[in-house]
C-alpha cells in the first residue's frame, strides 16, 4: 500500500518521476525483491532521466532548429563528402563550442550544410549547451525591427548569450551598410566568449569581397575566420537525390 502522503510531498516537491516509479515498482514483483539500496537507486535514476530529458526538450525548443530532426547519428560522412567520419566524432564533442572557437561550413546547395549544422546543434542542445539558429536574411529582418522598436540592444544581448550561434545562409544577397554594422556588433559580442557556426554557399575565400567595405570585412571575418575550424562539403546535391529516390 502506498504511503498517500508521501506521494503527496513528492509531486509537492516536482519529483514527480520519483513518484511515478515508486508507484510502479508497487506493482512490479521482480523489483520487489530488490534490496532498499537497489530500488532507491532506481527511483534517483528515474528522476534524473526525466529532469535530462526535460531540459533537453526545453533546449531544443529554444534552439528553434531549422531541420529539428536532425541528429549526429543521421550524417553520412565520408572522405569523399568532405567530412569524414574522425572529424565528425570530433566535432559531436562540442570540445570547440566550450573552447569558444567557430565552425564555418561551406559547398554547392544541396549538399547538406543545413542538415550537419543542425546536427551539431542538436548535439550541443543534448550535451546541455545553449543554442539558438538563425537564417542570416532573416536575422538582418529581425534586427531592423529590433531598432524600429527600441529593442536592439536587448536582442544583441540575448543572442550572445547562447553558446552556440548558427547562422545559416551567409552570402546571399548584397549587404548594406546598416546589415555589415549589424554582423560585426554580433560577432563582436561573441568573439572569445563564444561559439558561432556559419553556413554558405560562398567559399570562405569569397566572404571579403560579399561584405563589401574592406575595413569592415577585416574587422568581421578577423573575429569569424581567425579561430574557426573550416568544412567544405563537396559531392551531388541531397535535395536532388532525394528526389529521385522518390520517382
Amino acid at each position: 500500500m502506498l504511503n498517500e502522503p508521501t506521494m503527496e510531498k513528492l509531486y509537492a516537491m516536482r519529483l514527480a518521476a520519483m513518484a511515478a516509479a515508486w508507484q510502479q515498482q508497487h506493482g512490479d514483483a521482480h523489483v520487489a525483491e530488490l534490496g532498499f539500496d537497489d530500488r532507491f537507486t532506481l527511483l534517483v535514476e528515474a528522476e534524473h532521466i526525466a529532469r535530462d530529458n526535460r531540459k533537453l526538450d526545453r533546449l531544443l525548443k529554444q534552439a528553434q532548429l531549422r531541420i529539428e530532426s536532425a541528429c549526429i547519428e543521421d550524417v553520412d560522412a565520408s572522405g569523399a563528402r568532405g567530412l569524414d567520419k574522425a572529424t565528425l566524432r570530433q566535432f559531436a564533442t562540442c570540445g570547440w563550442v566550450r573552447q569558444h572557437l567557430n565552425v564555418l561550413i561551406s559547398g554547392a546547395t544541396g549538399v547538406g550544410k543545413s542538415y550537419i549544422a543542425c546536427a551539431f546543434g542538436h548535439m550541443a542542445c543534448r550535451l546541455g549547451l545553449r543554442v539558438t539558429y538563425r537564417r542570416v536574411p532573416r536575422l538582418f529582418d529581425e534586427l531592423s525591427l529590433a531598432k524600429a522598436e527600441g529593442s536592439y540592444a536587448r536582442v544583441l544581448g540575448k543572442l550572445a548569450k547562447h553558446d552556440l550561434l548558427i547562422l545559416d545562409d551567409l552570402g546571399i544577397g548584397q549587404l548594406t551598410e546598416a546589415q555589415r554594422h549589424d554582423l560585426l556588433e554580433l560577432l563582436d559580442d561573441r568573439y572569445g566568449h563564444t561559439s558561432t557556426l556559419v553556413t554558405s554557399q560562398l567559399p570562405t575565400s569569397e566572404w571579403h569581397a560579399w561584405i563589401g567595405d574592406p575595413t569592415l570585412a577585416d574587422a568581421i571575418l578577423d573575429r569569424l575566420v581567425h579561430n574557426a575550424h573550416k568544412l567544405t562539403l563537396k559531392g551531388p546535391s541531397r535535395r536532388k537525390e532525394t528526389a529521385e529516390a522518390k520517382h
